[in-house]
């Protein structure tokens, strides 16, 4: 048996296409542009591609885009201002920071800083409570498109046995506050956890987010299982080529045991604007008291 590949490229493409319809009604309905506001500081090669890919995306949707490039050496009180200024911004209704920011930055103040309700990353303690507590929340991105990949392979995860491999406050901790929303039964594994094999054997969702590459192995897997790789791990190639992206799960392996995965590159990594996305569109309806969007 061969997993069935779950496909980022055409589930991001089908959830772009619903925010843009969404972005479309919204401005015919109330005459509202969702606009989503990117903060680069430095000039990061990952980052200003990610920026770049976010400024189009963003665009494709219909939304404002707006970009602010800051040089490397800004001093934090600078930072902070041009935060202020965005959560003041009637048209900004997302805002996120690109990080890793620079040395020097405390990017903890930083995602302070920012309003809760324009969070599109989801990273503020704010969000994180309303989170945990089950209330309405920006959720980070990545833990968002974890769970629509999920639920491309099972309608519904209640009841299932999930273990999330990683404990990040990025991907790891939200990860396992949405699945208690779909009432799954959670097991949070890390480092530290005994006999990891194990526990992942039992697991019917295997979510790996450790940023180790392809250290889960196929033996690892319950035959049938549905397998999100989360990590994305740059390894460089034996014969001096191209950098190779290596998921944290050794997918030749798990392929042939598992019921359902996602590739590396073309799973995860590409929900992860899409989400952001409809992150802004949900910010933007909520900000305006209008119903939540069907996205």
């Amino acid at each position: 048996m061969t997993a069935r590949i779950i496909d980022g490229k055409i589930i991001s493409a089908e959830l772009r296409a619903r925010v843009a319809d969404e972005v479309a009604r919204i401005k015919a309905d109330h005459g509202i542009t969702p606009g989503l506001a990117v903060v680069l500081v430095g000039s990061d090669p990952a980052s200003e591609v990610y920026v770049r890919s976010k400024h189009k995306q963003t665009q494709e949707a219909g939304m404002a885009s707006f970009e602010h490039r800051l040089p490397a050496d800004v001093p934090q009180a600078e930072l902070l201002a041009l935060i202020g200024k965005l959560n003041a911004d009637p048209a900004v209704h997302g805002i996120l920071v690109q990080l890793p920011l620079p040395k020097g930055l405390d990017s903890t103040a930083v995602i302070d800083a920012i309003d809760p309700a324009k969070d599109v990353d989801g990273l503020n303690p704010t969000n994180a409570g309303r989170l945990a507590s089950g209330l309405f929340a920006l959720t980070p991105c990545t833990p968002l498109g974890c769970i629509i990949m999920a639920k491309q392979v099972h309608a519904s995860l209640e009841g299932m046995n999930a273990i999330v491999i990683g404990r990040s406050n990025l991907v790891g901790k939200p990860l396992v506050q949405l699945l208690l929303n779909e009432n799954a039964t959670v097991t949070i594994a890390h480092s530290r956890s005994r006999d990891l094999p194990a526990l992942c054997r039992q697991a019917d969702l295997v979510f790996a987010a450790v940023g180790k590459a392809e250290m889960v192995k196929g033996d690892w897997i319950k035959p049938g299982a549905t397998v999100i790789d989360v990590g994305i791990n740059r390894t460089p190639s034996p014969d001096g080529g191209k950098d190779k992206l290596l998921g944290d799960v050794a997918f030749n392996e798990a392929k042939e045991v598992a019921g359902a995965i996602t590739p590396v590159p073309g799973g995860v990594g590409l929900m992860t604007v899409a989400c952001l996305l409809v992150n802004t569109v949900r910010a933007a309806s909520a900000i305006h008291g209008l119903p939540k969007p069907a996205v």
